[in-house]
């Protein structure tokens, strides 16, 4: 009987120790999320967030599904292997290898990444103040990746010499 008594008490203990905590808990814890969402209120989407981007890359993928047939046109094998194209141009190996493995998982053309990332080289340097650029080119050498580079502009011609008329 007194073991009882022991273990009630100790029962009764714990649940007003937890009581307490609680009141004590919940206060801090509604001041926590009142200021964090005060914080995430006063944030408004920035130009150029990536949200935004979001529907012009379906746009592209589905243009892509359009335009080519076979696996090369499927929406995991465009995305992974934009990707992997866009990281091997920032020399960026391990991550380019290793969506080139989930890109071959998902049983997408090797030949289609070795002929687009060719013709990405091929067009020479990408203008770095263009944020698009880019993913531009990568988009338009996975749709043909045959794309002929555009010759370099002709240099500016000399002036003329001027000539005197002293005979």
């Amino acid at each position: 009987m007194k073991s009882m008594k022991l273990l009630v008490r100790r029962g009764a203990v714990a649940v007003v120790t937890l009581a307490l905590a609680t009141q004590f808990v919940a206060p801090v814890k509604a001041q926590a999320q009142s200021s964090d969402s005060k914080a995430t209120d006063q944030k408004a989407p920035q130009p150029g967030d990536k949200r935004e981007s979001v529907p012009k890359r379906i746009d592209e993928i589905a243009e892509i599904g359009r335009l080519l047939s076979g696996p090369a046109a499927n929406p995991e094998c465009v995305w992974l292997g934009r990707r992997v194209i866009s990281l091997l141009w920032r020399d960026d190996l391990d991550t380019a290898f290793r969506h080139l493995d989930l890109y071959d998982r998902f049983g997408c053309p090797g030949g289609q990444i070795q002929a687009t990332f060719r013709c990405v080289v091929r067009q020479g340097d990408i203008d770095s103040k263009t944020p698009d650029a880019l993913n531009a080119r990568i988009h338009a050498c996975w749709i043909n990746p045959s794309i002929q580079p555009t010759p370099p502009a002709p240099p500016a011609p000399a002036p003329a010499p001027a000539e005197n008329s002293q005979k």
